[in-house]
């Protein structure tokens, strides 16, 4: 293998494992440090991750409807991807919404933002975003649980990479703007070919559903990345947290709407 390819393959390699060690809790050690453009690369690969993410749901699924019923299999299911996830964006999403909460200048909700104490709204968002999630779960449409998760956690990794990419970075500092300045057009078509990819690849269980899915995503992601340019001045680092974790909501309430309005799609 020439030298240069080489090198490219082993920079990509080293961007998948940094995405990896981002998104989630696995513990994985990348034997050197890496640069903030590698950080920032490493967003190509985010909904490739959430493959990953999706797999490992989708077999506990499996496994544990074998033995328990499916509302306690749902629960599990949500703990898990607490676990797998290291609740990050969930976090992110609790300091959104305590950030959005009353009426503050955009300095005074960055200051909300960076304490490290949950206030109300941030407990309120995420009993009311697990509580969503439980609720789609449980009113998921007969067969089609495995091909959800599967691509649930695919298409809101891409709302992520596609908010840090098309939207402006709030703070002057910070780990996300790392990840802001990184992420270009390459990094987004990789992020979208993965992801259309992958929705493609449920054919027939999705066939045109997926793509459906995708663009009701789409629409979301793009109003709430609006919304928190309007409240914060751009966004943060928490706010793509937020926004994984309710386009991760809005694709399970997608299928249920995408399946009574016509099941054919799906």
């Amino acid at each position: 293998m020439p030298k240069r390819e080489y090198q490219r393959e082993n920079r990509d390699i080293t961007s998948f494992l940094a995405a990896v060690q981002l998104l989630t809790s696995i513990p994985l050690r990348i034997k050197r440090e890496l640069t903030a453009k590698q950080l920032g690369q490493a967003t190509a690969w985010f909904p490739l991750v959430g493959l990953g993410i999706g797999g490992i749901l989708a077999g506990l699924n499996w496994v544990i409807n074998l033995i328990l019923p499916p509302s306690v299999t749902n629960v599990l299911l949500i703990i898990a991807l607490v676990i797998i996830t290291g609740a990050m964006h969930l976090d992110g999403l609790s300091d959104t919404c305590d950030g959005i909460a009353g009426h503050k200048t955009v300095e005074e909700r960055w200051k909300v933002m960076h304490d490290s104490r949950v206030g109300a709204f941030g407990v309120v968002g995420i009993v009311l975003i697990l509580l969503a999630q439980y609720v789609a779960l449980s009113n998921m449409p007969a067969g089609k649980m495995t091909p959800v998760l599967l691509f649930m956690p695919v298409v809101s990794r891409w709302a992520m990479v596609y908010a840090i990419f098309a939207y402006p970075y709030a703070r002057p500092t910070g780990l996300g703007k790392a990840y802001k300045e990184a992420t270009g057009w390459v990094q987004l078509t990789v992020a979208t070919v993965i992801m259309l990819g992958i929705a493609g690849g449920l054919y027939p269980l999705f066939n045109v559903g997926g793509f459906l899915l995708f663009g009701g995503v789409l629409i979301i992601t793009t109003a709430l990345a609006f919304y928190f340019k309007y409240k914060f001045a751009g966004l943060t680092g928490d706010t793509y947290g937020a926004i994984n974790e309710i386009a991760q909501v809005m694709a399970l309430i997608f299928v249920i709407i995408i399946f009574k309005a016509a099941p054919s799609l799906l």
